[in-house]
């Protein structure tokens, strides 16, 4: 079994989450303190969006290098303009397009993006999840629903020429995959991979070889899963931390980007205050396509 080691990257953080690889800088939300922050390789941190009163979750950019971010209680995606001042990009809010947290999103290199929702109530978690929409919104912000009945769609990942959307269903414990159409429209729906039974997917990120790594929070690893479910890699944590997300960058996008939460209190309390970090290794295999 490989020994993989791990090198903190950003310490400190309360709860990260949707990290992106763009420019040669890592851009992560920093969900409980509502902010978004950038890395460079060396560790030096830029708060690309300071406090908001939404917590703020996925992260995508458009082509003319605005970034898109999820408001998750608010149902918006926002757009942070060059000069830093901060929009509404797109409004999420019409009762058929579902209801509660939206959260993770992935853009297109076109500017359409994909926002998925969490099914429950994310500040409580008094509900369990119900099966919702995956919400496709067009470069114009225009909003409609692409697919029904995801399981709490979290992660999401695109093919280097967008034409394959792997989206991770954490309540379902699968990855799912579509064929994406020119419009953004989703068909073919499949299963890409049927996961273990604590591996309940968040973060994905896609490789050059077509592989999926995966953060598995319950499980508190990161594995590397091939189309039909064979697991070829797994990064153990061990019982402090928890697997939140995932992104490949770097200079050649083989340094694997670990998004980890330590659970400080009761650790089966899902309310309990977590302290985050952003770890690194380096990997076999590049990245590919869209994070």
């Amino acid at each position: 079994m490989r020994i993989w080691k791990l090198t903190t990257l950003v310490d400190g953080l309360c709860f990260a989450e949707g990290p992106r690889w763009h420019a040669g800088r890592l851009w992560f939300s920093d969900l409980v303190r509502h902010r978004v922050l950038a890395v460079d390789g060396l560790g030096a941190v830029e708060e690309v969006v300071p406090e908001h009163e939404d917590q703020l979750s996925g992260l995508g950019f458009l082509p003319d290098g605005d970034l898109l971010v999820v408001a998750m209680a608010g149902r918006r995606v926002l757009r942070r303009a060059s000069d830093g001042t901060l929009s509404t990009h797109a409004d999420l809010n019409a009762p058929e397009l579902g209801r509660l947290h939206v959260n993770d999103m992935v853009v297109r290199a076109d500017g359409f993006a994909y926002v998925g929702q969490m099914g429950y109530d994310y500040a409580t978690h008094d509900t369990r999840p119900e099966p919702l929409p995956l919400l496709g919104v067009a470069p114009d912000g225009t909003v409609r629903a692409v697919a029904e009945d995801l399981h709490c769609a979290n992660g999401m990942a695109l093919s280097p020429d967008g034409t394959l959307l792997v989206v991770a269903e954490s309540a379902a414990q699968r990855l799912t995959a579509f064929d994406v159409a020119a419009d953004g429209s989703l068909s073919g729906r499949r299963v890409f991979a049927a996961l273990g039974p604590r591996d309940h997917p968040d973060g994905i990120c896609l490789d050059a070889e077509g592989a999926v790594w995966v953060a598995c929070p319950v499980a508190r690893r990161f594995v590397r899963v091939l189309p039909g479910g064979e697991v070829t890699d797994a990064i153990e944590l061990g019982d402090e931390r928890r697997a939140i997300a995932c992104v490949l960058g770097g200079p050649e996008r083989r340094t694997l980007f670990m998004v980890t939460a330590e659970t400080l209190g009761d650790p089966d309390t899902s309310r309990a205050l977590r302290a985050g970090r952003i770890e690194t290794t380096e990997v076999a295999v590049a990245g590919a396509g869209t994070p």
